[in-house]
């Protein structure tokens, strides 16, 4: 099955600063070199973040990461896992399509899909609160049929119990996961036979500790403080933005068609390259920098700032920055000139570019820089 990226994205993407601070994590769990190992949970994170991936999400990813564009897309779209069109904001429905499902009623339950959410898969319903697929096997065979939403199994389902559980969902409320037809997991529907005394609770261990989490449905959007790095003793994230903050700095994405093909940024770039008209409209705010029409004697390796990869450096030597000292003497409105001519607003106050540029520009180093 071809799979291309949705035809209308936003201009960008960043992580939420928990997520970042997961993400920055779980690149120190590979060798010096093979960070592009990160690229699946990165990837999946940035979806549980939004719901689905962008272009926007894969690029800023493989910029986390060193890598390529293209390889970095290349893993967005050989999983299936990987959701590349928006979901439903309430939630993405999956329903197994295959044998044991299928014999036990799995076209009844997409049936339902059509009726309420949608004609075909992976399209938003009218409200825009929900999608669905038919996927392969989810391994809940003695359950069967069944649906997979968010993180959690619902199972032993008829299209009446479905087409409930889908109005609750659009009501606000948050059905139970697990069996829907009052079994504890997945004993005889004539009930047990032996290990009478097994079962002491209501619920099994799963759907138990999902509810009282209130983990089920939700996605992953920053606001935990998960342990992100216990290898490295790092037990907590920083503290998270309150709501208000967030609101403050959430800007509504504007949307932008891309080409069928959604292979990577480089085919713009190299566009305003040979238009330097396009970079001198970019972005209408702050002052511009000193630029160099060409380095000052050999070049600055760039990428020995945290968060700049190759194509980053590319695009900042294209603008006219080649130099470390050039970076260490940005004002606010300079950065902010650059910020927008960039496309990753935030990243250079973030990452620190200017107090890692003074260090670098007298020829010291950083923690960054010493693994270069």
């Amino acid at each position: 099955m071809l799979r291309r990226l949705h035809p209308d994205q936003p201009e960008s993407f960043a992580f939420t600063q928990a997520n970042q601070a997961w993400a920055e994590a779980q690149i120190t769990k590979y060798p010096e070199g093979r960070q592009a190992s990160a690229i699946i949970p990165l990837l999946w994170r940035a979806q549980e973040q939004e719901g689905w991936l962008s272009r926007a999400a894969i690029e800023h990813v493989a910029e986390m990461l060193g890598m390529a564009y293209i390889r970095a897309l290349e893993v967005a779209t050989f999983y299936f896992m990987f959701q590349l069109q928006p979901v439903g904001s309430v939630a993405h429905i999956q329903i197994c399509g295959t044998t044991s499902c299928m014999i036990c009623g799995a076209e009844d339950l997409v049936a339902v899909c059509k009726e309420k959410i949608a004609k075909r898969p992976h399209q938003l319903s009218s409200d825009g609160k929900f999608s669905w697929e038919e996927v392969e096997c989810l391994g809940a065979c003695s359950n069967a049929p069944m649906a997979q939403i968010g993180k959690d199994y619902y199972e032993d389902l008829t299209a009446e119990s479905f087409a409930k559980l889908l109005d609750d969902l659009a009501a606000g409320k948050v059905p139970t996961p697990g069996p829907q037809n009052g079994r504890f997991a997945s004993e005889p529907l004539g009930g047990l036979t032996t290990l009478h005394d097994f079962i002491g609770e209501a619920q099994n261990g799963s759907v138990a500790l999902a509810t009282k989490l209130g983990d089920t449905i939700k996605r992953i959007d920053g606001t935990e403080v998960p342990l992100i790095a216990p290898w490295q003793g790092v037990e907590k994230v920083k503290p998270v933005p309150s709501k208000k903050a967030k609101k403050a700095e959430a800007k509504p994405a504007a949307t932008a068609p891309v080409d069928g093909t959604g292979v990577s940024k480089q085919e713009a770039r190299a566009k305003a390259k040979a238009k330097p008209e396009a970079v001198a409209k970019a972005g209408e705010g702050g002052a511009k920098p000193e630029m160099l029409k060409k380095a000052k004697g050999k070049a600055d390796d760039l990428k020995k700032l945290k968060g700049v990869g190759p194509k980053l450096e590319k695009l900042l030597n294209e603008l006219g920055v080649f130099h470390f000292w050039q970076i260490a003497g940005w004002s606010a409105d300079e950065v902010t000139w650059v910020d927008d001519r960039l496309k990753f607003k935030g990243r250079i106050a973030r990452d620190g570019w200017i107090e890692q540029a003074k260090i670098l520009a007298e020829g010291g180093e950083t923690e960054f820089s010493k693994r270069q």
